[in-house]
């Protein structure tokens, strides 16, 4: 079944509120101003509150509708972005998203919402059963893992509004979980009109990714530890508190977002404060690499953007790993605000706790809570295709000589059984055989891991450029899809364009379009939209064909 491609998001912007934003945050502030005139997050709130008020006929609010803050960034200049959920009589709207944009004395200027349609349903009183369409999603669920006998199956609607796919409607939304033979947790979520009982969409929804330890691919890296008592423990007191911990090779038993039994995270340990030996035998090894790819990841989002964590609030993740049973796998899951790290079966994959790989499944919490961009379709191939970009912009800022950046995603944990030198490639994403290198009307129905390829590809060629080149002692080839040649910005600025992209333009139903015009919009904003930055977005999205 073909997925319905999601609805582009559109911008509104209020008349005569179109500013310029050319020197947004690049320039000194304003003659006479200073940092401390810049409003606080709590006055942002504020002053967005007024705006809904003010504005509420053009967001298209009604008495109907609940909004709730999820996300405030206050720019240099005083310029404010909040990040709204709408819910609907109570019922959670699935691209209801908005963010609404703010002059520095509080004026509207406008808002990107996740869909411009109208929320006005007749009724809210399902015509399909909630066990009807619990059954539906377990249906989907073992359909999607064919030849497996699940053990443990549940699956528990929730009633919402879909304004994700079209005309807004009553649906089903289904978290369909289960445990595979190998005892390894799988997960579906079944979106379904909950009046008709047909299928809208459907994605899986477990996201597939002082000192010294010797780890399994970065060789000797530093550690910043806990002392307690007369041993170490793999704590990070610098960086929010983030551990890591063993699995002991135990799976989570979940239902949906609750948990009855969690894998452990039993706390390494250490008596000299020098963990592993570097060996897949040795527990403690995989341990250094996870923790080692936290401080990575932190250091990266604190020094390049002046991000906090994953969530921006200051407060550290943990890591378990050697979880479940030769599990080909590592994912990010927001329940537990934590990273779980499987140890590959040894002929596809090793531990899949390489540094690339733990900044991508990381970056996945960045998106959650900033964007949140839908897991499916063209949104799905962006949300993947921003953890491949940020996790290869850490391996870079990381400059690990062991482990050196390059545009290859997951090459240390692949094995000889997978068949090809690493999972991804962004020059040329057609190289893993399956990878859109170029935009086309089918791109949406692609798996999100092959739809991303469009927007790592536009990601090198941005950084980069078009055509044969050694970057880092590794050799490139990346054709444009019409021909032109494209000229690289580097990777510096292709990161800070996506991050304000994804922080302030972007909403749960970006489309590649719509990420075109986010990342023109966040160019403007960082360089001025004369610049040779903007024109090089433009350029780099026009050379994969999305328009």
């Amino acid at each position: 079944m073909s997925r319905i491609r999601h609805v582009r998001g559109s911008r509104l912007v209020m008349a005569g509120t179109a500013a310029t934003t050319a020197t947004l945050l690049v320039a000194a502030l304003a003659p006479g101003a200073t940092a401390a005139d810049r409003p606080s997050p709590a006055a942002a709130l504020d002053h967005a509150a007024a705006a809904l008020s003010d504005h509420a006929a053009a967001l298209d609010l009604t008495d109907a509708q609940d909004t709730e803050a999820r996300d405030v960034i206050v720019d240099e200049d005083g310029t404010q972005h909040v990040r709204y959920d709408r819910s609907y009589r109570g019922l959670p709207v699935l691209g209801g998203d908005f963010v609404v944009h703010l002059a520095p004395d509080g004026g509207f200027r406008g808002a990107d919402r996740a869909t411009d349609a109208a929320l006005s349903l007749p009724t809210v009183t399902p015509k399909l059963s909630g066990p009807k369409a619990a059954d539906l999603a377990a249906h989907a669920l073992r359909a999607a893992n064919p030849g497996e006998l699940l053990k443990k199956l549940t699956a528990k609607p929730e009633l919402v509004v879909d304004a994700l796919h079209g005309i807004p409607k009553l649906a089903w939304r289904t978290n369909a979980a289960a445990l595979d033979s190998l005892g390894n947790p799988v997960a579906r979520t079944v979106l379904t009109d909950a009046g008709t009982g047909a299928r809208i969409d459907a994605w899986d929804t477990i996201e597939s990714a002082s000192g010294d330890g010797k780890s399994l691919y970065g060789g000797t890296v530093p550690l910043e530890t806990t002392q307690s008592g007369p041993s170490y423990q793999l704590k990070d007191p610098t960086r929010g508190g983030t551990y890591t911990g063993d699995a002991e090779n135990q799976t989570d038993l979940c239902f949906l977002t609750i948990c009855l039994v969690r894998a452990p995270a039993t706390l390494f340990t250490d008596a000299d404060n020098h963990w592993g030996t570097g060996n897949a035998d040795d527990r403690a090894s995989a341990a250094v690499d996870a923790q080692y790819g936290t401080d990575a990841t932190w250091d990266y989002y604190a020094d390049v953007h002046g991000r906090s964590g994953i969530a921006g609030d200051g407060k550290g993740s943990y890591n378990r790993v050697h979880y479940g049973t030769r599990y080909n796998n590592a994912f990010w899951d927001d329940s537990c605000f934590c990273m779980t790290y499987g140890d590959g079966d040894g002929t596809t994959f090793g531990p899949l706790v390489s540094l690339d790989v733990a900044a991508h499944e990381m970056s996945h919490g960045v998106t959650s809570k900033t964007a949140a961009l839908t897991y499916s379709g063209e949104s799905g191939g962006l949300n993947e295709a921003t953890s491949d970009i940020f996790g290869t912009l850490v391996e870079w800022h990381a400059g690990n000589s062991a482990d050196p950046g390059d545009y290859l995603i997951g090459e240390n944990v692949v094995r000889d059984g997978f068949g090809r030198e690493a999972l991804r490639f962004m020059d040329r994403p057609s190289r893993d055989g399956s990878s859109a290198d170029c935009w086309s009307t089918s791109v949406g129905d692609m798996d999100v891991h092959y739809s991303s390829g469009v927007a790592n590809h536009f990601a090198y060629l941005l950084a980069e450029g078009s055509g044969a080149r050694t970057v880092g002692g590794v050799a490139y080839d990346s054709p444009t899809c019409d021909g032109s040649t494209v000229s690289g910005i580097g990777r510096d600025k292709l990161g800070d364009i996506w991050y304000r992209a994804l922080t302030v333009y972007m909403t749960s139903s970006t489309d590649y379009a719509g990420a075109r015009a986010a990342t023109l919009s966040a160019a403007g904003d960082l360089y001025g939209a004369d610049s040779a930055e903007y024109a090089a977005v433009g350029a780099a999205w026009s050379a994969v064909s999305v328009a």
